[in-house]
């Protein structure tokens, strides 16, 4: 039953997180700029939304009693094969684990301009999506 309290929590960080970028997407959408401080905001955002996301895939893979990888790439490797996640969903993972990484530690090397279209294009509804949706039937929670 631990899994599926992760899961609760998990969605709801995941629906603020979302709440302030559909903010920032209206405003970027109706011409509007966003502060530095806003730009800030959605950078924080996304950033908690891709870890949330790789939390939630070790957790699948630990309930589905495969082992754990340590690599975040990884992690979304082992769910794609559990899931049965095309290459190109794969390839979306790896892009959005990347983003995460660059505004972690490579923030001096980051687009803003290219974070902002992101958001704009609703680029990172997938991650949404996956931290909204049940536990996939390749998980098995543990009975308490």
């Amino acid at each position: 039953m631990r899994l599926e309290l992760y899961q609760q929590e998990t969605a709801h960080i995941a629906r603020e997180q979302a709440a302030m970028l559909a903010e920032a997407r209206e405003r970027l959408r109706s011409g509007g700029a966003l502060s530095r401080l806003e730009q800030n905001g959605v950078l924080h955002a996304l950033q908690v939304l891709v870890e949330n996301a790789i939390g939630k895939a070790k957790h699948l893979i630990k309930a589905a009693g495969e082992p754990v990888p340590v690599s975040a790439y990884d992690s979304f490797a082992v769910l794609a094969r559990l899931l049965g996640l095309s290459p190109q969903e794969l390839v979306r993972w790896n892009s959005v684990v990347g983003l995460r990484n660059r505004i972690v530690h490579d923030y001096m090397n980051l687009d803003m301009h290219r974070v902002l279209q992101l958001v704009e294009n609703g680029g990172h509804d997938f991650v949404v999506q996956f931290l909204l949706a049940p536990i996939p039937p390749v998980a098995h929670p543990e009975e308490e």
